[in-house]
């Protein structure tokens, strides 16, 4: 009987786990008195005591609310057993639901946390586009998309990026800009840029060349336009030959390089840890950049050389046979700093040839313009005249090249930045023989100011501080004024694109307004609001021809002394004008005479290059401007401080000449941190680094045209009728004055006719605006 009831027990405690999970748990369980049945509401469950050796019967003759279910339960015992059992279960299942409902809350909030954080790093990227590019992100979908995270800066191919995007429609453009984490796509419908951007954006992608697993950020942008730099050439007296050797040469060269036995190589390595480095014929020391001539190494250059040294004799590369052989080997990621080869340690021609596989060398004009070269495998490169002499060339260390896309194993060619046809090329081991001839004598080269024979030779003729007014004036003449008629067409080629906060004030005037621009240049500002009547002037008469073939109204005057009657101008602007007066008593006059030229309630913009080229931890974009731009507006997108006007300082009532001369004298040099001239001569500036000196004077490489007849004591000296005299760059020195931080509202404040409506720091350049009282 107890196995009976065990089994019935068994049979029912089955059928309610499976009415449980077909109809729902019930809310209770009824005994009904006197009966051997339970109900189970909010439906009904009738379980009827009969024999044990029934088989279960369901009848739905009741209700459609109530179901019957006849199973044996023998005794009220069972019932009970079967109660507790079931209340059990009921405990467990709810447990169960719980545990899973706090498995979906917990996946949710995971969810919710990745969307924050793609949401997070979206905004990022549209921050660091902006900084970048100046481009702005939008709100609403567009054709184009900005992907940050798949750029060639970070490793993303065009090959791979292409296969990615092409999922999801046709593409009209991708541009990939060199060294930037991001890259831009155009869909020919705005529905396909929809489709990848909700596929793509917080995707996780793995780079194919090297296993790292990035997350991709994407958003719209209205229009996808990036100017492409100009294509550049060689520089001059550099050729690169390709197939100079066969494959069958270029193995029994590497081979002939035994890089384990030889103790030299060894101890080479140790000093040169980015690459081996092995040396034939005359040993080069790295601590001097020198050779020693008096003595040469045991067996000279190697018997397998010979054959290839005879055939550029032949072809006319090289003019001397070699005795100095350097070979190095580059692993991926290796490279070698910038440098010219020593002068006087080597003669004209040097020649290098790659072996096993290719590279792209960069080379830098001191001016800052760089050129990046691809060698390819078994190619000769070939230094001559200015490229061997005044050129830097070294090897950037990085596992992957930037190179055109569309010209990978063609004919050699100088890598621009075409942002439309640029991807990666991943770097091999690459072996470089390098062959020089030793010089007996000094060099006597045409570039004085980089060759170490010649040093010292020929130098600037620094001017002295003035001290005066006629020394200030003549100061002026030679380093401002002379400068700017020489460097007139490549200084307006280099000045074409507005500063935004400029922009903005000549917007904010209202129509109609007369406006002058005291220092116009090549007049850039004076057709930026077509309501305004403006007018330019500046000392250059070069740059105000500029201004006439562009249809602008500008004359020639100084800044000292403006013909335009008094109080007839709205609005006046100064940019990049005063720092070029080299007293503090010329500078506050000519804002005097700014000041003249304004109506009552006129306004005035002033712009001067600041002491402070990093502020608040801050480097501004002359600090962080790349060679290659060098000559280029500062373009000011971000970057502005608001400056709060000091109340504390004295009222804009009538002031005496020698408050203000007490007060422009407190902030000069010692007020910034700057050095004082040294015994009264200028120092020259390095041009891209932090200023050492309020009063200096900053080098101009003049490219695109030849010097006048006229010679100032600033230029470069070439002898006459020398060959390269086409390839030398003059190098003018400009005059400035560059202001600290409170120097230009001190000068302002000095003026009882002004007031300082607005200050502030705008990349690199201290401003105010001036309201005439």
């Amino acid at each position: 009987m107890v196995l009976g009831c065990a089994g019935a027990f068994r049979r029912v405690w089955s059928v309610l786990e499976l009415l449980n999970l077909t109809f729902g748990p019930p809310e209770c369980i009824l005994f009904p008195p006197q009966m051997s049945m339970l109900i189970l509401c909010p439906y009904t469950f009738v379980v009827a005591c009969l024999r044990h050796k029934s088989k279960p019967k369901v009848s739905n003759k009741e209700p459609s609310s109530s179901l019957i279910v006849a199973l044996p339960l023998p005794t009220a015992a069972a019932q009970l057993r079967l109660a507790a059992r079931y209340f059990r279960f009921q405990k467990l299942l709810l447990q169960k639901n719980t545990s899973m409902e706090a498995k979906t809350s917990e996946d949710h909030l995971k969810v919710q946390k990745m969307k924050k954080k793609v949401l997070r790093k979206q905004v990022r990227a549209q921050h660091t586009l902006m900084r970048h590019e100046g481009i702005k992100c939008v709100s609403h979908a567009t054709q184009s998309l900005v992907i940050a995270n798949a750029g060639l800066g970070n490793g993303m191919s065009r090959q791979q990026l292409l296969r990615i995007l092409e999922e999801y429609g046709a593409m009209e453009t991708l541009l990939m800009p060199p060294n930037k984490p991001y890259s831009f796509v155009k869909y020919r419908t705005t529905e396909e840029a929809k489709k990848a951007f909700n596929t793509l954006n917080g995707k996780e992608v793995t780079l194919e060349d090297c296993g790292q697993d990035i997350i991709l950020y994407i958003n719209f942008v209205e229009k996808v336009s990036l100017q492409n730099a100009v294509p550049t050439s060689l520089p001059p007296g550099l050729m690169v030959i390709e197939k100079i050797i066969s494959p069958e040469e270029e193995k029994r060269l590497l081979e002939s390089i035994d890089w384990k036995g030889d103790e030299d190589t060894q101890n080479a390595q140790k000093t040169l840890k980015h690459r081996r480095v092995k040396h034939f014929g005359y040993e080069f020391r790295y601590d001097n950049n020198n050779v020693d001539k008096d003595k040469p190494l045991p067996g000279g250059l190697p018997e397998i050389c010979n054959p290839f040294l005879e055939k550029c004799l032949k072809q006319g590369y090289i003019k001397h046979k070699p005795d100095q052989l350097t070979v190095n080997q580059y692993e991926p990621g290796q490279g070698i700093p910038p440098h010219t080869d020593t002068h006087s340690a080597f003669e004209d021609e040097i020649i290098s040839l790659s072996l096993g596989a290719e590279i792209v060398m960069d080379f830098k004009h001191p001016d800052g313009h760089t050129v990046a070269i691809m060698l390819p495998r078994c190619s000769l490169l070939v230094m001559t005249g200015e490229s061997r002499y005044l050129w830097t060339h070294g090897i950037t260390p990085r596992k992957y090249d930037v190179v055109q896309a569309s010209e990978l194993g063609q004919k050699v060619r100088t890598i621009t930045a075409d942002v439309g046809d640029l991807t990666l090329n991943r770097r091999e081991t690459r072996t470089s023989f390098t062959f020089r001839k030793v010089r007996r004598s000094p060099c006597n080269c045409i570039y004085p100011s980089v060759c170490d024979s010649q040093k010292g030779q020929q130098r600037l003729v620094q001017p002295s501080f003035p001290q005066n007014e006629m020394e200030a004036s003549k100061l002026e003449q030679e380093y401002v004024h002379k400068v700017y008629e020489e460097i007139a067409t490549h200084f307006s080629s280099t000045r074409h694109s507005p500063w935004p906060q400029i922009v903005e004030f000549l917007r904010s005037l209202p129509t109609g307004s007369i406006v002058a621009d005291i220092g116009c240049g090549n007049g850039k500002y004076l057709g930026i609001n077509e309501d305004l009547y403006m007018v330019g002037c500046d000392r250059s008469k070069n740059l105000v021809d500029i201004c006439g073939e562009k249809h602008f109204q500008a004359f020639v005057c100084d800044a000292l002394s403006v013909p335009i009657r008094s109080g007839s101008c709205d609005a006046c602007i100064s940019i990049a004008v005063i720092h070029h007066f080299s007293t503090a008593e010329r500078r506050l006059a000519t804002i005097r005479e700014l000041a003249r030229l304004l109506r009552p309630g006129g306004t005035a913009l002033i712009y001067v290059w600041a002491m402070e080229q990093e502020y608040k931890s801050q480097k501004s974009k002359y600090l962080k401007e790349k060679s290659g731009s060098k000559n280029k507006d500062k373009e000011m997108n971000t970057g502005t401080v608001q400056r709060p006007l000091n109340d504390q300082g004295p009222d804009n009532s009538s002031q005496d000449s020698a408050w203000s001369h007490q007060l422009l004298n407190d902030f000069k040099d010692e007020s910034c941190g700057a050095k004082p001239v040294a015994d009264f001569r200028l120092p020259v500036h390095t041009n891209r680094t932090s200023f050492h000196s309020q009063d200096l004077l900053v080098p101009w490489h003049l490219k695109g045209g030849t010097k006048k007849k006229e010679e100032s004591a600033d230029t470069v000296v070439v002898p006459s009728g020398s060959k390269e005299l086409q390839g030398l760059s003059p190098v003018f020195h400009r005059y400035y004055h560059v202001f600290c931080e409170g120097e230009l509202e001190a000068v302002c404040r000095s003026l009882d006719c002004v007031r300082v409506q607005k200050s502030y720091y705008d990349q690199g350049n201290w401003c105010v605006i001036l309201e005439k009282l």
